[in-house]
């Protein structure tokens, strides 16, 4: 009798908690939310006027937005250890940011760790599943300017030239720069099985934590966003000129971060995880790689060659992850995780 009565209390006790939360989030959304489509949609006259201006206090909303997001993680005890390279002195430079892809709670563990580098956070664009389009934050997502793409084979073409023309009219416009992407193209637990099929008819290396990455979306954001070189190699400074920018020259993309995310016992998490925070406090390990982009190629082979070695990488950091617990000692540098405003 009295273990179900503890049984009873402790079900009562998670059930009202996650009670709590849901109220917690929904006025979030309630009060967070319309605040910054109603700002966006008022001061349209200053962004006519002062477009940079507009943007610029867009973004710090933005950050805010995000970071409600993070603090629904952080109250429930979910935290982030970093490891790898030091990315904040590379915050107010351009980048794209290459990120393998487990389940939703990725996009959250993204918009927790990058909170204290900087000014990423309001100018970053997201590359995200045109899902995300009809969810509570798919509106503050479109009014940013990210950009929602739509998988499968029926899609691909016109979506990398619909992505093309995204970056050509906002990317500069709005001085994004860092740029999200997930270029396995899908959760891990949906594309494995097509992935192994894959290399194991093209002859290439197995994989198990990651799939193989798709090429078109690195591509087009390499080739629209940074320059060409005569040897394929993209180099430092960008071609074309930044109209608002009186005859200055935008650098264009100068680094390539390459992010693993490992979940403790290969259990990732899902974003009704962090609304509802019923899993145990969990620290998520986020692992940084910088590559100057003068030593990214941008053909389709070359560059073929140059991300899958990148996801052969990503697979070796995780088995050890799984394995033991923590990455490589040499690939740790960072600190745990401090919410920042």
């Amino acid at each position: 009798m009295a273990q179900l009565l503890e049984g009873a209390r402790k079900l009562g006790w998670v059930l009202l908690n996650a009670f709590l939360r849901f109220i917690f989030v929904f006025i979030n959304n309630c009060v967070a939310i319309p605040s910054y489509c109603l700002y966006c949609i008022l001061l349209q006259p200053l962004r006519i006027m002062d477009s940079r201006y507009f943007w610029h206090i867009e973004g710090i909303m933005f950050k805010w937005m995000l970071a409600m997001v993070s603090l629904w993680g952080w109250v429930a005890g979910y935290t982030v250890m970093e490891w790898g390279d030091d990315v904040r002195p590379l915050s107010e430079e351009e980048a794209m940011v290459i990120v393998n892809h487990q389940a939703t709670g990725d996009v959250c563990t993204l918009m927790m760790c990058l909170q204290d580098k900087g000014t990423v956070v309001r100018k970053m664009m997201w590359l995200m599943d045109h899902v995300f389009k009809y969810t509570n934050f798919g509106l503050v997502s479109l009014i940013h300017g990210d950009f929602f793409i739509r998988q499968g084979k029926a899609y691909r073409d016109k979506q990398l030239i619909y992505l093309k023309d995204h970056l050509d009219r906002y990317y500069r416009s709005r001085d994004r720069k860092w740029i999200v992407l997930f270029p396995e193209g899908g959760f891990l637990r949906k594309r494995r099985e097509t992935s192994q099929a894959f290399a194991k008819k093209n002859s290439l290396p197995p994989l198990t934590h990651v799939t193989l990455p798709r090429l078109g979306a690195t591509q087009v954001i390499l080739k629209t966003l940074g320059p060409q070189q005569e040897n394929g190699i993209l180099g430092k400074e960008a071609s074309t000129m930044h109209p608002s920018q009186s005859g200055s020259k935008p650098k264009g993309l100068q680094w390539v971060v390459d992010v693993t995310i490992a979940y403790p016992k290969a259990r990732p998490m899902d974003i009704q995880t962090w609304i509802f925070g019923y899993r145990p406090p969990t620290v998520t390990h986020v692992h940084y790689r910088v590559y100057p982009i003068k030593e990214v190629p941008v053909e389709t082979k070359p560059l073929t060659d140059w991300l899958y070695q990148r996801f052969v990488e990503k697979e070796d950091l995780l088995a050890h992850f799984y394995e033991t617990g923590r990455y490589s000692l040499l690939s740790f540098s960072l600190l745990s995780f401090s919410l920042s405003f």
